[in-house]
Parts: structure tokens; sequence; C-alpha cells
């Protein structure tokens, strides 16, 4: 990587995607969009708008296309994990070359898919904390007074990049730790408040023992796959939460949208299979869930 501007597409201009893209693009980087047509359309007349506390508001022009047709620096792979699959063919492996690609996806499993898809490209482990809405193709509303991303790997200069244009970047040294620091807080918290349709607080309280078991599963699973996540820590996170907070899981089911349940609590449940814990009350609201989510469609 030189030390000219980068090249960045990002797969899924959303919330998270469009607020990157954007950050990029008003720091000078030439960014590439790889969207629907019509939200292609959209980001090439008018860019990306940004509403932001943190940042101010302000449109950064950015490219967009229906596929990724020429090889760039990195891409920042933020679509749904049950959009993954198709919004994938935008980005051919014989393009992309040996591009860094960064997956902000929940869950576990897309590392091992997309570093098969791209043999030839470093499939950096990340995740981001951040509360941002698309409103509408191209228009971001950034709520939090964070946008906060974790990468492991080694890529000192990319961070460096990303820094300077706003984000924060931690770089981490073991990806299993970092993914299920996430995982041990977002699989509880997306399972119970879309189960019982109710923000945090009705979880921590009117739900605890029930919260305190899943706690105890998933936390089990994640000291056996290698990341040190104790009951007690994860709790505390619940504890401190926003009263009001609700998962984005139970927001794509208040919205009739799929649900992550595979990428989130399915990748829960295989671990924990792998090895050898057992995870009954998490694998009842995965079941319960699956059936709600079948009956409505």
């Amino acid at each position: 990587m030189t030390t000219t501007n980068l090249t960045v597409a990002v797969l899924g201009p959303g919330g998270v995607g469009g607020l990157i893209g954007a950050l990029l693009a008003r720091d000078g980087h030439r960014v590439i969009c790889l969207a629907g047509e019509e939200t292609a359309a959209v980001l090439r007349d008018d860019g990306l708008r940004i509403e932001s506390s943190q940042y101010g508001d302000f449109t950064a022009a950015v490219e967009a296309d229906t596929r990724l047709r020429e090889p760039v620096d990195a891409v920042f792979v933020t679509v749904k994990q049950t959009a993954l699959t198709d919004a994938l063919n935008r980005v051919p492996a014989h393009v992309l070359g040996g591009a860094i690609v960064v997956p902000l996806l929940n869950g576990l499993d897309h590392l091992a898919a997309l570093r098969e898809r791209y043999p030839a490209a470093t499939v950096v482990a990340g995740t981001i904390r951040v509360e941002a809405t698309r409103t509408a193709p191209g228009h971001i509303v950034h709520s939090s007074p964070f946008a906060n991303l974790e990468l492991a790997a080694p890529i000192d200069e990319f961070a460096h990049r990303l820094r300077h244009a706003g984000l924060g970047v931690t770089l981490r040294d073991d990806e299993t730790v970092m993914l299920w620091d996430k995982l041990a807080f977002l699989a509880p918290f997306a399972l119970l408040t879309t189960r019982y349709q109710a923000a945090v607080e009705a979880v921590r309280s009117a739900r605890r023992p029930e919260l305190l078991v899943v706690l105890d599963e998933i936390t089990a699973v994640a000291r056996a796959a290698g990341a040190p996540v104790t009951t007690e820590t994860v709790l505390s996170f619940f504890d401190r939460a926003p009263s009001t907070m609700k998962s984005s899981m139970q927001r794509d089911a208040e919205a009739g949208r799929p649900l992550e349940l595979d990428a989130i609590g399915g990748a829960v449940l295989r671990a924990g299979a792998a090895h050898g814990i057992e995870t009954p009350a998490t694998a009842r609201l995965v079941a319960e869930l699956t059936a709600s989510a079948y009956q409505e469609a």
C-alpha cells in the first residue's frame, strides 16, 4: 500500500458502509460503492449525505456501480449476513486480487467463506461499534458519539488512514478472542430482545433468570473456543446499556426483514457442538425465533 490516497470499495453502502465510505471520501480517498442499480444511481448523482453530531452534516461525492470492475486497495463488506451470498457476486475474485477485505458482519462463519472465495486477498476479521442508519438511499444518520473499529491484523498503515478519516481503530492480535468478545454480548442481546419484542431493560429485569442461563451457556462456548469471556463481564454490559436499547435483529423483526438467526444464534450452537458444550436455552430461543419467522413468512 503506497502513501497516496486509497481506492476503497464499499459493498453494501447502508448505515455502516455509507458512513465509512463518506468519511473516507471526505478525507480524499476514492470510494466506489457497490449496490443495486437504483441505489447506485442515487449515489452517483447525489453522493452520500451524512447527518452526525460527531462528524457534522456533510455530503461526500462517491462513485457507484453494481459490480467491481477494477482492482482496489481495500473493500469493506457491510451487508447483512442474510444478503452476503448474493452481494458477493458484485465482487469477482479475479478483479479483486490482493486487496484487503474487511467484513463487518455478525457471527463467525463468514471469515472462512470469504477466505475461500478470495484466496489472493487479505481477509481481516473486523468488528464495529456504531449506531448508523440508512433512512433512504445515500442518506445516513449517525446517532452514536463514536464509530470504533477493531481489526485483527497487523495493518498499521491502513489503520492510520482510517483514523485520519475520523474512525476509531484498534488493532487486535487474536481474531477469535475479538469476535467472541462481540458475539458473547450480541447473541444473548439479539435473541432475547427479539424473542420477547422488548428493549434491553425488560430483558435484564423481567427476564434476568433466563438471561443468566443463556449467558452461562454462551460464555462457556466462548471460553472453549479460546476467548476468556465470563458471565459477569457480559452481564455488566447489559446492566450499563441504555434502557431503551434494541438489537438490530429486533429492528429487523419489527420491519419484517430476514433475521440473522443463523449468523448469530446458529454460530453459537455450531461452536457449542464442536466443543462439546451443551446450549439448550440458546437452542430453544433459536428454535422459537425460527418457528416465528417461518409462520410470519
